[in-house]
């Protein structure tokens, strides 16, 4: 039996999240059914960071065990398999032990905004025809990276046993006339960069100051406003350095 983790990238907007449920698309589902049409053998797959529904990533993981032998060119076959918004990046043959979620020791994501009417960025970033101080929303992202406590900005039905995140990057930037907010921490708990970024862009509106954006980290109060789904990136997962084989088993393909 070996341990594999394959890379994935893919557009959320027409799925119910990243891990199976019942009756419902997911990306989990769909590379499992194209592994299962590839292998003519099931794996059951764990994810490194779960997405809710909606949600985009540019890099995620999924790791499974498998005793057959995987095929030669599975990057370039499953991808021929799996529908257009999804696709199989690389694979790696790992030690028994490795764990895709448990041994990342951090993730980035990213909200984007547009401010002017775009049909081609519609699915991929939120719609916000407003006027905002870039300035304020600096400092208030600023605030957010010498926070440990974000009980304010976690979903209000989040079964955790510990609302501490380590954040070692908050901050806005431009790509082009679109706006991003890029957050990267050791964990994050549930809703949690939407309701920041939501918070972050009423700073940005002064409908929130700064002063009163930082008391939301010594309360016991829920923010109450969040951003819709479909701006939302997991941007990276990372790993321990050296912490994928190489050279590695070549498994890639074309």
């Amino acid at each position: 039996m070996s341990r594999y983790f394959i890379e994935v990238s893919y557009r959320g907007t027409r799925y119910s999240g990243f891990q199976v449920q019942e009756n419902a698309p997911t990306i989990q589902l769909e590379i499992e059914k194209a592994f299962a049409t590839l292998h003519r053998q099931s794996a059951a797959l764990t994810g490194s960071s779960r997405t809710d529904a909606g949600v985009h990533a540019l890099q995620n993981y999924f790791h499974f065990d498998f005793e057959g032998e995987i095929h030669s060119q599975f990057v370039y076959k499953m991808n021929a398999i799996l529908p257009d918004d999804i696709v199989v990046k690389n694979i790696f043959r790992m030690p028994a032990e490795a764990h895709s979620r448990f041994d990342a020791v951090s993730r980035r994501y990213s909200y984007r905004v547009h401010r002017f009417k775009n049909p081609f960025i519609g699915r991929t970033s939120l719609y916000y025809p407003y006027q905002l101080d870039i300035q304020m929303m600096q400092e208030a992202a600023a605030v957010v990276k010498g926070q440990r406590n974000f009980y304010s900005f976690a979903k209000t039905n989040s079964q955790v046993k510990t609302f501490e995140c380590t954040v070692f990057t908050s901050e806005w930037t431009f790509e082009g006339s679109t706006l991003k907010y890029t957050i990267e921490a050791n964990r994050f708990l549930r809703g949690m960069v939407r309701l920041l970024t939501a918070s972050l862009l009423k700073v940005g509106r002064g409908k929130l100051s700064v002063e009163t954006f930082e008391q939301l980290f010594r309360g016991n109060i829920k923010c109450g406003f969040s951003v819709p789904a479909h701006g939302l990136f997991l941007e990276c997962v990372n790993f321990a350095e050296n912490y994928f084989p190489s050279p590695g088993v070549d498994l890639k393909g074309f």
